[in-house]
């Protein structure tokens, strides 16, 4: 028998988490202040950002709508002194957030309408949003702590081939 939709979304929610988490690790304060330019988020940014978006979009997941009225999104983009115990603190609270929503669902609720800025969602529609968006700051979280860190860099995954010499 195959993994249910739900249980595959909280997988790929759990490592998107570990992702981020593995990344954090090897960064400094620094390291998550800096963007590559003035049009670019650093990576504190964008865990506020995510953190902003995960608290209101899960917070009372199938009751409110997932924009709530105490959000502030355009704050969300204004760089702060966090340090790194900070961002972390934040990554975990999105995510338990996220993660405290998802995995009570059965499979019954997946078509059940939610509301994200007064538009009519399925759960399923608000999930697989939700995955596209994680999934793209994640990757970006994750290519900037790259960047950054160079030849010290840990791979998150399976490490580049090594040429051998003829």
């Amino acid at each position: 028998m195959s993994a249910s939709f739900l249980s595959i979304v909280s997988s790929i929610f759990e490592q998107l988490r570990s992702q981020g988490e593995k990344t954090l690790a090897q960064l400094t304060d620094a390291d998550v202040h800096w963007a590559p330019d003035s049009e670019s988020n650093s990576i504190a940014v964008i865990v506020q950002h995510l953190h902003g978006n995960m608290i209101s979009r899960f917070t009372d997941f199938l009751t409110t709508d997932g924009e709530k009225p105490t959000r502030d999104r355009d704050a969300e983009f204004v760089e702060q002194s966090l340090t790194l115990a900070d961002l972390n603190r934040m990554w975990q609270e999105g995510w338990d957030c996220v993660l405290a929503a998802v995995r009570p669902l059965q499979e019954s609720d997946l078509q059940k309408e939610i509301f994200i800025r007064g538009h009519s969602h399925t759960v399923m529609e608000a999930l697989l949003r939700a995955h596209s968006h994680f999934s793209m700051h994640v990757g970006q979280i994750v290519y900037i702590g790259k960047h950054r860190k160079g030849e010290e860099w840990k791979t998150l995954s399976v490490p580049k081939k090594r040429v051998r010499p003829v």
